[in-house]
């Protein structure tokens, strides 16, 4: 379970910092969170991560991961954690932008978006409900609901569609 602790409220701005604790450490907040898009912070070694950058929690990509490494082989290794030599936080994004950003290659229903790999072409569905299952699969520490990325700008009764949807 992830719990979050407000630790001090600024009371000349709107400024706030806390913790947020979850099984694999505590974070404090505001962060700075390092984007490990498909398994690797670019540029930067794990010893650099823990012991320059200090990163306490690092972002994961679920639609990157999904499709490259792929969930057999994120299980063989016991998850993210285990593919990369992690042993603290890891959030996962939804996949929800990526999905957005492919245009021509993804439909938008009410069930879930329909989409083509970027690396091969094959089709895949992403679901509210598939998107929460392969980010437990990732073993994220804490995962995002799947939602549109809707286009800016758009019409008020299309944010509002996507929003129900």
């Amino acid at each position: 379970p992830v719990k979050y602790s407000l630790e001090h409220k600024d009371p000349k701005s709107k400024a706030r910092a806390g913790v947020v604790k979850t099984d694999r450490g505590e974070i404090q907040t505001p962060i700075f969170m390092p984007v490990g898009t498909a398994g690797t912070v670019k540029g930067v070694h794990q010893r650099e991560l823990k012991e320059d950058v200090k990163a306490q929690i690092i972002l994961g990509n679920t639609y990157h991961l999904y499709l490259r490494p792929g969930m057999d082989t994120l299980k063989e290794a016991g998850g993210l954690h285990g593919f990369m030599n992690w042993d603290r936080p890891i959030l996962t994004d939804s996949g929800g932008y990526q999905v957005y950003s492919l245009g021509d290659m993804r439909k938008i229903t009410e069930a879930g978006v329909k989409f083509k790999s970027h690396i091969d072409g094959s089709s895949h569905m992403f679901t509210p409900e598939n998107v929460m299952d392969t980010q437990r699969i990732i073993g994220a520490d804490i995962i995002m609901a799947f939602d549109e990325c809707t286009p800016y700008p758009c019409e008020y009764s299309y944010a509002k569609d996507s929003m129900k949807m």
